[in-house]
């Protein structure tokens, strides 16, 4: 399976006026490396009083045209300094909402091949939930999204390819392909070294004493378990992984995939993700979703190559509050 060529990059802008742009930091180093046109993008959600549009200015239209020119104006301040370093870049503000669809609607828009965003910090309703806007923004993304969680550039980084050649959790079998050959052009881009690794659980024994001959039985179903996915490792890898790169662990992920990015120092983890809804993603769960919080280093989350997103295509403006001045005739919408 053929990964597309990184030609566009979308950079999802959190806060223009900030003074840290982590995310535009490591959007730029790619798009050196990859010779990539860069867009930087804003997504405007804050809410609007609509007295303030019904009697202020010109009305709604204008009012919400006032507010995109302010963000615009301060994306191209940015995107000036840039294209005074060689760079090609675009900026587009925009009132949508909410966050991750105004992102996954411009990168369809601008034909991005990747989104580069700054992971949200702070405190989690649960502690191995990501914050929502994240991981629904990887839910839906029909492109690779790079969710940036620090601000060290990349200097020959590690690039850590999360495989599960035994499909054991119901990812389609092309994904890790998919994962290996991103990670591998993420590695030759930024002239760095590429590992992979492969968890597997380990055989499941009975509860309780067993005799000598049950005892064997499991040690041997365990050493059977451990073959069989070497073997399967070893034919994900076809050979691209060097044998002293690859990592072979009796773990589940969501414990594995943290500990053998921390050991090999990894700067880059790509990682694939499977959209599931209702009753099935409740009971299978999602590994991107619960090892990522775990995570320190920055995370290139993939999809299967067939994936569609169900983002409507149209934009939903701005964020409009009604309030008790406004004419009861008044029929615009609310939210």
């Amino acid at each position: 399976m053929n990964v597309k060529k990184i030609s566009r990059i979308l950079v999802a802008i959190k806060d223009p006026e900030a003074k840290a742009l982590p995310a535009l930091d490591k959007a730029v180093q790619l798009a050196r490396a990859f010779g990539a046109k860069l867009e930087l993008f804003h997504a405007i959600t804050e809410r609007l009083s609509l007295d303030a549009a019904w009697f202020q200015l010109n009305g709604l239209a204008d009012v919400e045209g006032k507010i995109i020119a302010g963000y615009q104006t301060k994306l191209d301040a940015i995107a000036n300094r840039l294209r005074g370093e060689g760079l090609a870049v675009a900026a587009t503000a925009s009132a949508d909402f909410p966050v991750y669809e105004a992102v996954v609607r411009r990168a369809r828009d601008f034909k991005a091949d990747l989104i580069v965003a700054e992971c949200h910090a702070g405190r989690r309703a649960a502690p191995w939930l990501l914050h929502v806007t994240d991981w629904e923004l990887l839910r839906t993304s029909p492109v690779p999204v790079l969710l940036v969680k620090n601000a060290k550039p990349y200097r020959k980084p590690v690039v850590l390819a999360a495989l599960d050649p035994t499909h054991a959790f119901a990812k389609p079998a092309k994904l890790d392909a998919v994962i290996l050959q991103s990670a591998t052009r993420f590695t030759e881009a930024l002239q760095g070294s590429l590992h992979a690794m492969h968890s597997f659980s380990p055989a499941l024994i009975a509860a309780g004493p067993m005799n000598g001959a049950g005892a064997t039985v499991a040690i041997q179903a365990r050493a059977e378990t451990q073959r069989l996915a070497r073997l399967e490792f070893a034919r994900a890898v076809h050979g691209q992984v060097a044998r002293s790169r690859r990592h072979l662990v009796c773990d589940v992920p969501v414990a594995a995939i943290p500990a053998v990015a921390r050991e090999t120092g990894a700067s880059l983890v790509v990682m694939g993700a499977v959209s599931r809804s209702g009753l099935k993603r409740l009971l299978i769960g999602n590994t991107a979703e619960r090892v990522l919080p775990q995570l320190s280093s920055d995370v290139l989350v993939v999809k299967p190559g067939a994936f569609v997103s169900h983002v409507a295509k149209e934009g939903r403006g701005i964020r409009i509050v009604a309030t008790p001045s406004v004419p009861a005739y008044y029929q615009g919408p609310v939210t």
